[in-house]
């Protein structure tokens, strides 16, 4: 009796196993916009390292908008076409663009959100598209906080380069879930919040700062990832400011907690945190 258990189980497994290989083999991969470059950082190394972290994690192609200016007005082609994330799954920004104040221009590239595309914001993308008193916090609905209102989460500035500690402090989302905290490189910067909007925080970051004047140490704590339903269509939006230096970047655990709130945005992440059937890899 016991020999026949054994057996039902077996034959259990493997069509189990037959089931999901066969779901990894016939899914289509999730097909990713990265559009990256500006000011202020290594995108040179930084766009394969997230492009390759992202194909080795999961079921995904992921296409490669650069610009290689090192200024703060990169203009994106892609950006400027109607219908431009049309191809795709899901859009990250990761564009440093300070200075690109175009109403027209911005406002193309919130439709697409708007309607319903989904996006992965990470790091100076929440320092782009700024214009008007933009250092005060803004007023929902008006001409200069259309950027802010899709990110969902107003940040004007960072303090110095320093290491950051990150705390997983909601682990009720399968982004976060199972997560656990660390400290990066000494080249990382806490962006600061002066305006959060209707969002679901998942990610606290602190830094211990000396005051230039006393050389008293303080710690300073910020939201630095998070998720927001953006627009009339409740379009999903991860977001997280982490992520300046390229060793960050490159971290394994950064790569794994990016590629989470990827999936999560195309509604490919289980309960567990886990790739849905189709999208994992092994």
């Amino acid at each position: 009796m016991l020999s026949l258990y054994k057996k039902i189980v077996a034959v259990c497994l493997m069509a189990f196993c037959a089931v999901n290989c066969l779901a990894e083999e016939t899914t289509k991969p999730i097909k990713v916009l990265l559009v990256i470059g500006g000011c202020c950082h290594d995108y040179a190394t930084q766009k394969d390292l997230i492009k390759n972290g992202i194909e080795a994690r999961i079921n995904a192609t992921v296409e490669i908008a650069y610009n290689d200016t090192k200024g703060t007005k990169p203009i994106f082609e892609a950006y400027k076409k109607p219908n431009w994330a049309d191809a795709y799954d899901v859009i990250i920004h990761d564009e440093c663009a300070a200075d690109v104040t175009e109403p027209a221009y911005v406002e193309n590239i919130l439709k697409a959100h708007r309607d319903g595309k989904p996006a992965v914001n990470l790091h100076c993308g929440m320092h782009s598209y700024r214009w008007g008193n933009y250092k005060e916090p803004v007023t929902e609905g008006a001409d200069n906080a259309h950027w802010y209102e899709m990110i969902g989460l107003q940040s004007n500035g960072h303090g110095p380069k320093l290491a950051l500690d990150i705390s997983f402090s909601n682990q009720e989302s399968p982004i976060t879930k199972g997560l656990t905290d660390w400290t990066t490189v000494p080249n990382e910067e806490l962006y600061n919040n002066i305006k959060i909007f209707q969002i679901t925080p998942l990610v606290r970051g602190s830094q211990m700062v000396k005051d230039k004047k006393t050389g008293v140490e303080s710690k300073v704590e910020a939201i630095i990832a998070w998720t927001n339903l953006y627009g009339p269509n409740k379009t999903r939006i991860f977001s997280t400011t982490l992520g300046h230096d390229s060793k960050t970047v490159g971290d394994d655990r950064y790569l794994d907690f990016i590629t989470r709130g990827l999936l999560w945005s195309v509604n490919q992440l289980s309960s567990d945190g886990k790739p849905e059937a189709g999208y994992g890899k092994k």
